[in-house]
């Protein structure tokens, strides 16, 4: 995507070095991505939005792409309040003249849109969120607790529980591979990583809205950092 020319940046918020994406000028939309994302999922919206006339800028939330300064064996470092405060500091720190902007978030970047909706709603012009609706927080329920009685331990959060097991066997398994796998997955049912083999032999075919070279853009980061800073998110969801 080098061709449509992405203003990158590096903003120190809240002690860490985050990586934002921008393009266009005008009202301020935030765009918020999930795992195993990057902002480079919102690379097709962000073109767009500057194209009508909208500043459109992306991170890439703590333990993910390019952002760094985050200690990734402290799961206790991605809750909300911390995820919810980088991107306060960084509306802060980008936008100073705007009091509200407009908020896009997908998958856990929308359950971190909901949370920042809920704890600075002073921030937030307008919010546009998909993937996950709103749950209120429970105070007689630990979510992981729920979720392992419901879909048994192969669900997938469940899986992602435990420092270290899903990174070996994400490793074993092939970064790209992995990636594939996710970035395509279309079953609306429960997703579940079996012990072992979380996926089948099986070649991945690449939807047409899904190219090889964004794919390997994918894979060239995760290589990288590893997926240690998106299971970390899955690790405080209690917290």
């Amino acid at each position: 995507m080098e061709e449509y020319d992405f203003d990158h940046k590096i903003v120190e918020v809240n002690g860490i070095n985050m990586h934002v994406v921008e393009k266009g000028q005008g009202p301020f939309v935030l765009f918020i991505h999930g795992f195993p994302e990057l902002w480079y999922s919102w690379r097709h919206q962000i073109i767009f939005m500057a194209k009508h006339g909208y500043r459109a800028v992306a991170p890439d939330l703590r333990g993910y792409g390019d952002t760094t300064g985050v200690p990734k064996d402290d799961p206790s470092k991605f809750s909300s309040l911390r995820v919810v405060g980088d991107l306060v500091e960084l509306l802060n720190t980008i936008v100073p003249e705007e009091d509200k902007v407009f908020v896009v978030g997908h998958d856990w970047g929308a359950l971190i849109a909901w949370n920042l909706c809920l704890l600075r709603p002073d921030k937030v012009k307008a919010l546009v969120n998909m993937s996950v609706p709103f749950s209120p927080r429970n105070p007689k329920r630990k979510p992981i607790e729920s979720l392992k009685a419901i879909y048994g331990d192969d669900y997938y959060i469940v899986r992602f529980q435990e420092p270290g097991v899903m990174e070996a066997e994400f490793a074993k398994t092939g970064t790209k591979k992995v990636l594939e796998n996710y970035l395509t997955y279309r079953n609306p049912g429960p997703l579940y990583l079996p012990k072992g083999k979380p996926f089948d032999d099986s070649p991945v075919i690449l939807p047409s809205w899904l190219s090889q070279k964004e794919v390997d853009y994918f894979a060239s980061k995760y290589e990288q950092t590893g997926f240690t800073g998106g299971f970390n998110y899955y690790r405080a969801l209690d917290l």
